[in-house]
């Protein structure tokens, strides 16, 4: 004999995994943006005075 339906389990089981998967989007677009920031900050470093005096 099939169970019945329990609706309300599988809405939340589904807005839970609809969840964690943008939790997880958004921790990857915030390490991205951390390390695009970190490259612009070495780009943008003014580097330490050349001694070539060729």
């Amino acid at each position: 004999m099939a169970r019945p339906p329990n609706y309300s389990f599988e809405r939340k089981e589904r807005e839970r995994l609809k969840a964690a998967k943008a939790a997880e989007k958004a921790d990857a677009k915030r390490l991205q943006r951390e390390h695009d920031l970190a490259q612009a900050a070495i780009n943008d470093a003014p580097s330490a005075p050349s001694t070539d005096e060729a």
